[in-house]
């Protein structure tokens, strides 16, 4: 059976990847970053004083995406950097907070958020950002905070605030807070944005019931299908890979059915599914991951088919399956060259 390298090394190599240069690698990094879970945070939490901006920036982004309380005190102490792009990473990181299970965290997240917004010595891109947070707040709340904005001396911060007012382009849930947006999501009713959505499932990931967490794949991707543009089953679309990595975070392989099913569709999908998995899927997802590999040789999709050729080699190496094993047969019998090459850089 091949020797898989340990968890700290795997996470010690995504964080490093997290400061470079390659924007594709970073992306990809966060995302299995986020599929890893709560294992990650401490190495992203002792990484991060010591990190360049680019770095401490992409390591707030993973945290985000994992929602983990213990990245609040470093999400506010980071929006006194220097750098215009962590101080935006520290504001998305505290949004997802905000949305937090625990009232505390989220109070506090939110606090931290609001004195950015009022503050008129702070950049207006970020307090743009710390405005645009409070979409995902119940109209009450959202109001209350939404009137010295409209007289603020900013013009961009007035032109945000005027766009939490009734009427305005508004797109999330009416008089609901973020367990109504939640419920009314498990139930197939999409009334808010996708980033609306996104900040309840961060505020969730770990304390959802899987079962939830597999019900909301599958109304997202039904929802994900009626989309008519193609910008629009993007968006969707990434906010279901979220929810898979939320449900991989956790061992679940309860949605892996449509991990196997949507890797044939003919729309590329976002890298997270192929995090999810590398963390959770098993023999019978070689035959599709086969398929997707043997269609980006033929493309010239480099980049995807990097991507399939890890999620293949993450199972071949976690489940210890050789080329005796069935179900690397059955790929081999469907896509011998693809199979052949897959197994060859195991």
């Amino acid at each position: 059976m091949p020797i898989r390298p340990s968890a700290s090394a795997d996470i010690r190599q995504l964080i490093d990847a997290l400061g470079g240069s390659d924007d594709v690698a970073r992306e990809s990094a966060v995302a299995r970053l986020a599929v890893i879970g709560t294992r990650a945070v401490d190495h992203l939490l002792r990484e991060f004083p010591g990190g360049g901006a680019q770095a401490r920036a992409g390591i707030l982004r993973a945290l985000e995406a994992l929602g983990d309380p213990r990245a609040l005190p470093i999400a506010r102490e980071a929006l006194q950097s220097e750098s215009p792009a962590v101080q935006a990473a520290a504001a998305a990181a505290l949004r997802a907070l905000a949305g937090s299970a625990k009232p505390e965290v989220a109070r506090d997240a939110l606090d931290a958020l609001v004195a950015v917004a009022l503050d008129p010595l702070r950049a207006a891109a970020l307090r743009v950002a710390a405005v645009d947070a409070f979409r995902d707040l119940p109209p009450a709340v959202r109001d209350r905070l939404r009137e010295p904005l409209l007289r603020d001396s900013d013009p961009a911060v007035r032109a945000r605030a005027a766009m939490l007012g009734p009427g305005a382009d508004r797109q999330d849930v009416q008089g609901d807070d973020a367990e109504a947006t939640w419920q009314a999501a498990l139930e197939g009713r999409f009334e808010a944005t996708p980033d609306t959505l996104k900040a309840a499932v961060a505020g969730r990931r770990a304390s959802a019931r899987l079962t939830d967490l597999q019900r909301l794949v599958d109304r997202l991707r039904a929802h994900e299908q009626r989309q008519a543009d193609a910008g629009g089953r993007e968006a969707w679309r990434a906010l279901r890979g979220a929810v898979h990595q939320a449900l991989a975070a956790r061992n679940s392989r309860l949605a892996l059915y449509d991990l196997r099913d949507s890797l044939l569709g003919a729309e590329r999908l976002p890298v997270t599914f192929l995090s999810a998995l590398e963390e959770v899927g098993d023999g019978s997802c070689l035959e599709t991951l086969a398929s997707a590999y043997d269609e980006s040789s033929r493309s010239g999709d480099a980049w995807w088919r990097e991507h399939v050729a890890a999620a293949f080699r993450a199972i071949v190496q976690r489940e210890g399956l050789t080329r005796r094993h069935a179900a690397v047969k059955r790929a081999m019998q469907r896509w011998p060259e693809a199979t052949a090459d897959l197994m060859a850089r195991v």
